[in-house]
């Protein structure tokens, strides 16, 4: 059985860090999947953060570029969110998500992926 579990979410403060968690099981060759970071507030839809590809290339949405950092170990078969100079509009519940040989241009969208997280919620407070 698949599993991905986000953890280290948690209640910050506006200009604080967080590193944020997935770990993988049940997968056969980790390595080949692409790992995404999907984010949703309360009220809005479902979107795109960072996404680490099979292949060993990022991508990461405009709102988050140059504060948040996406790393993967596939030994381990986690990877991780790092989020600097956290703002009250990153609160929201924190997704991974792996598609098998995905493509990090497609993993903006949501729709395809093969398994996905339960979330953790990140609540940003000013």
């Amino acid at each position: 059985q698949v599993q991905l579990v986000e953890s280290g979410g948690g209640l910050v403060q506006a200009g604080d860090s967080l590193r944020l968690s997935c770990t993988a099981s049940g997968l056969m060759f980790f390595s080949i999947y692409t790992i995404g970071w999907f984010r949703q507030a309360p009220g809005k839809e479902r979107e795109f953060v960072s996404a680490y590809g099979w292949s060993g290339d990022t991508k990461t949405t405009d709102s988050v570029k140059g504060r948040a950092t996406m790393s993967r170990d596939n030994v381990k078969e986690m990877v991780w969110l790092q989020v600097n100079n956290l703002k009250s509009e990153d609160t929201a519940v924190y997704y991974c998500a792996a598609r098998k040989l995905g493509e990090v241009p497609t993993m903006t969208m949501t729709d395809g992926m093969d398994y996905w997280g339960k979330g953790t919620l990140v609540n940003v407070s000013s």
